[in-house]
C-alpha cells in the first residue's frame, strides 16, 4: 500500500503549492474563479464517475492495516492526479481543502487539474469516524452559499439512520436544510443514506440489511422543499437492484472501503450498476488505494465495467450480474 504511484508530484510542484499556501491565500479565491466548469452533469454517455476524497477530514485514514495510509497529503494529491487524468472520470468529490490544493496544484503547474470536470463539494464532516456523537453529524465543510460562491457543481452530504440514536434527528434536519438550498441555487444535493446500528461494543456499523437501505433511500428521497437537484449515492449490494427501484432519483454507487481483491469490488458493482436508476460511481478508496498501487489501472478497470454495464442494461423484471470475466476486460 504505501508503494509510490506511477508518476508523484515531483518536489518543485510540491515545493510552490506549499508556498503559494503560505505566501498567497488570496489564490485560492482566484482559482475558483478561474476553474472552467463542463455544461453538464452527465457525459456523453448518460454517466457520471466521480473519484471521492473527502475521507480525511471526518479522520477516516485508514486503508486495511494501515492506520494512517490517507493521512499523506503528497501521496493522495498524487493519486487523485492520475486518477483525474483517466478520460472517462467526470470529476472530484472533496472537502475544501483537497478541492483547493488541486486547484492550487494546477495553477503552480500551469495544467489546470480541475478544468471541465465536475466538482461536488463535501458538506458534513463533523460526524467524525469512531466518535460516541458520531450519527450526530454538522455541516463543517462546505455549504449551499460557499458552493454557488465558488462555482462547484453540486454539494454531498451523509445522512446515516439509527433510530436509537437521537444524534440522527439534528442530521436529518440540517440536510433537509442543505437540500432546500442546494436546490435554490440550481446545485446537485447528493445525499449518501444509510441505516447504521451498534456493535457489542457500542460502535456505529452499517446495517446491510436491504430493507433497512431501502428505507434509508427512500428518507433521503423526501428530504428538502423540492426533488428537483436530488440525487442518492448508494452502497452496492447484492440487493442493490432493491435500493434503486425505491426512488426515481438519479443514483451513483459508492466504492466503499477496498477490499483484498479489486476484482471482488467490480464483481459487487456491475449488477447494480445495470439498473437504469443508477447514472455510474463515486469511488475513493478502493482505486485510489489498489494494492498493487496502479491508481490508473484500477480507473481503468471501474470505467470499463461501467461502460459494459450502461450498454447491457438488465431485462424488464429482473437482474443481472457481472462475472470475473466481464470485470478483468
Amino acid at each position: 500500500m504505501t508503494q509510490p504511484v506511477t508518476r508523484p508530484i515531483d518536489d518543485a510542484a510540491y515545493r510552490a503549492l506549499l508556498d503559494v499556501r503560505a505566501r498567497q491565500p488570496e489564490a485560492v479565491a482566484e482559482a475558483y474563479s478561474a476553474r472552467r466548469r463542463r455544461p453538464e452533469l452527465l457525459g456523453e454517455d448518460g454517466t457520471l464517475f466521480l473519484v471521492a476524497a473527502d475521507h480525511p477530514a471526518r479522520g477516516a485514514l485508514a486503508i486495511h492495516d494501515e492506520p494512517l495510509a490517507m493521512a499523506d497529503r503528497r501521496g493522495l494529491l498524487a493519486r487523485l492526479v492520475a486518477a483525474l487524468a483517466h478520460p472517462a472520470v467526470d470529476g472530484l468529490l472533496a472537502t475544501p481543502d483537497v478541492v483547493e490544493d488541486l486547484l492550487l496544484l494546477g495553477a503552480v503547474t500551469g495544467r489546470p487539474l480541475l478544468d471541465g470536470k465536475v466538482v461536488i463539494g463535501s458538506m458534513n464532516r463533523g460526524g467524525l469516524a469512531g466518535a460516541r456523537w458520531e450519527l450526530d453529524d454538522p455541516f463543517t465543510a462546505y455549504d449551499a452559499a460557499s458552493i454557488a460562491a465558488h462555482g462547484l457543481d453540486g454539494g454531498k452530504m451523509l445522512l446515516r439512520l439509527d433510530n436509537h440514536d437521537a444524534g440522527t434527528l439534528p442530521t436529518l434536519a440540517a440536510c433537509s436544510r442543505a437540500v432546500s438550498e442546494l436546490a435554490a441555487c440550481g446545485a446537485m444535493a447528493m445525499v449518501e443514506p444509510l441505516p447504521y446500528t451498534k456493535d457489542a461494543a457500542g460502535h456505529a456499523v452499517l446495517d446491510r440489511n436491504p430493507a433497512a437501505l431501502v428505507r434509508a433511500a427512500t428518507i433521503a428521497a423526501g428530504l428538502g422543499n423540492t426533488s428537483a437537484y436530488t440525487w442518492l449515492k448508494l452502497p452496492a449490494i447484492a440487493e442493490a437492484a432493491e435500493v434503486a427501484a425505491a426512488s426515481t432519483l438519479p443514483s451513483l454507487l459508492l466504492g466503499g472501503a477496498p477490499s483484498r481483491d479489486p476484482a471482488e469490488d467490480l464483481q459487487a458493482w456491475g449488477a447494480a450498476l445495470r439498473r437504469p436508476e443508477v447514472r455510474g460511481l463515486v469511488v475513493g478508496r478502493a482505486l485510489l488505494y489498489p494494492a498493487d498501487a496502479d491508481v490508473a489501472a484500477a480507473v481503468g478497470a471501474a470505467a470499463r465495467l461501467l461502460r459494459t454495464a450502461r450498454s447491457d442494461p438488465p431485462r424488464q423484471g429482473g437482474t443481472a450480474t457481472a462475472t470475473r470475466t466481464e470485470v478483468a476486460q
